[in-house]
């Protein structure tokens, strides 16, 4: 649509009118077909680039910053084609409106809340069509993108409008969409049904093979749809190597392609499944692993619950306002799936769980990432998370915190459970510690750990004591070497053993540390 841009001589602010936008702060704008300002290189500096609206200028103007210093000059005529990009989607789910909703203290006392009932944070999937790009906001619309090879059109287009191309019943709304990549069909989820701009929860509908645009059943092509027969509404999507799994609320599909006529099959797997999010589900090979509401999962041909020694450190910690900002990953290198979830009173993920599927171990810990890529599946070196900083990290790269300034040392540990003679009722005195830890690798001149014995009386008590002993790798030896042992004194019904550092450069391995301990008295 045309638009007109108005400026200050010496300002880098530019007044954009447009009478139909309905844009907020925070959103961008693409202006394409820039012509006829009188600015000095204004045409040149508005076309073909996106821009962030920095402010608004009563209902039918905004505000928009020219990068590189440049300023506009009393630029009262021009006009362009500008494009919206999707608004900006709320920074944490809201359940519903009035009392209670969203976070606390957020907005001054009696003001009215801006967000309305069950608001949930932007949610996409994405899928490759060849060298093109067909995406899907959750509950929204389906959006591509055509790879031209020459920059051209850089931008996702609604695909029922694609670039002026004939399509047909193209679905209006859906919450996830994939390509098969065997037999290249697209496929959308909780999506409306032929004739109707109603969305079914449980409604799958696919195109025609090979035309992402054309999505009416007919004799003379492949494209179909069915209904799931489980749950109110799909969750989740997941594609393997042999097939696609569907989750609804309740339950676990799986969706094959079995060519004419039907197209595609579906069976159900399981029922009385949940999952945490969208995000929570991680394939590796033929193996998909995925976070519920109160368990952790494993398919591989049946569906599995998966042991977990952390399970309520980590669902009696969670904010399950937040549940759909939960993420899965995988670190292959290291034989790892990782989730990172929000913890209670935080609307952000701050905390993850880790499930070492060649060792079958879990552990936890605290980290602020949003998402997380691994290496084994692009040209990267490293996998990459996102922080919720706005930055993009390597992990497994070196052996510092990089994500401060200045670098720290990483606080890394180990603890044991507590453990006891008989069955807890007599008292035991440890005097010596043959710790067995290599510092192999590590950059530290002289790397070092804290080793710990903690003992206490009771279960409910805290640990009374606290001897450290330090186990130190030596400067002029080329290879690790071990300190002989560590003398302490510590008394207690039971103890455990906790093994810490948080110097720059270290790195550690343990083996398997021995205690001289004996049956004592209280004194």
């Amino acid at each position: 649509m045309a638009i007109s841009f108005s400026s200050t001589t010496g300002s880098p602010t530019v007044t954009v009118t447009d009478p139909f936008h309905t844009s907020s702060v925070g959103d961008y704008v693409y202006f394409e077909d820039v012509s006829g300002l009188t600015g000095t290189g204004m045409d040149t500096l508005l076309q073909a680039k996106v821009f962030y609206i920095s402010s608004l200028v009563g209902s039918t103007s905004y505000t928009v910053e020219l990068s590189g210093g440049a300023t506009g000059d009393n630029t009262a005529a021009g006009q362009a084609s500008a494009y919206y990009y999707l608004e900006s989607g709320v920074e944490a789910a809201v359940l519903g409106p009035g009392w209670g909703a969203g976070t606390w203290s957020r907005l001054d006392w009696g003001s009215q809340i801006s967000q309305t009932a069950g608001q949930n944070i932007r949610l996409w999937s994405v899928d490759n069509f060849g060298q093109d790009l067909i995406a899907c906001v959750y509950d929204g619309t389906i959006y591509y993108w055509r790879y031209y090879g020459d920059g051209k059109f850089p931008r996702l287009f609604p695909l029922n409008t694609i670039f002026g191309e004939l399509t047909n019943e193209v679905p209006s709304i859906a919450r996830f969409v994939v390509t098969s990549d065997v037999d290249r069909h697209c496929l959308a989820f909780a999506t409306n049904p032929i004739g109707s701009t109603i969305q079914d929860k449980l409604l799958i509908r696919w195109s025609d093979q090979e035309n992402p645009t054309d999505w009416e059943p007919r004799l003379d092509n492949t494209a179909g749809d069915f209904r799931l027969s489980q749950g109110t509404e799909i969750t989740g999507v997941k594609q393997t190597r042999k097939e696609i799994l569907v989750w609804t609320d309740r339950s676990l599909h799986t969706i094959q392609f079995q060519g004419s006529p039907y197209t595609f099959g579906q069976a159900l797997i399981a029922d009385n499944i949940r999952l945490a999010s969208p995000n929570s589900i991680v394939a590796v090979n033929d193996l998909v692993y995925w976070m519920g509401a109160e368990n952790f999962y494993r398919y591989d041909g049946r569906v599995q619950v998966l042991p977990c020694s952390v399970r309520n450190a980590v669902f009696d910690s969670v904010n399950r306002t937040q549940f759909k900002k939960v993420y899965g990953g995988t670190v292959t290198q290291e034989n790892e799936v990782w989730w990172f979830y929000p913890s209670e009173g935080s609307s952000e993920n701050d905390k993850y769980v880790v499930y070492n599927y060649a060792e079958n171990v879990w552990y936890t810990g605290t980290m602020a990432r949003t998402a997380i890529h691994d290496a084994s599946s692009s040209n990267r070196i490293y996998p990459q998370a996102a922080g919720v900083d706005g930055y993009m990290y390597d992990h497994e790269r070196g052996l510092d915190d990089g994500s401060t300034d200045p670098i720290s040392g990483v606080n890394a540990y180990i603890e044991s459970s507590d453990f006891d003679l008989g069955e807890g009722d007599r008292f035991m005195l440890t005097q010596r510690i043959i710790p067995d830890l290599t510092f192999l690798g590590s950059e530290a001149e002289e790397p070092s750990v804290d080793f710990s014995i903690k003992v206490r009386n009771y279960p409910g008590q805290s640990y009374s004591e606290d001897v450290s002993g330090v186990t130190t790798r030596t400067s002029t030896t080329p290879v690790e070497q071990f300190t002989d042992q560590i003398y302490l004194r510590a008394r207690g019904r039971s103890a455990a053993v906790r093994v810490e550092s948080n110097g720059l450069g270290v790195k550690w391995r343990l083996g398997a540390p021995r205690l001289d301990m004996r049956q004592d008295g209280r004194k």
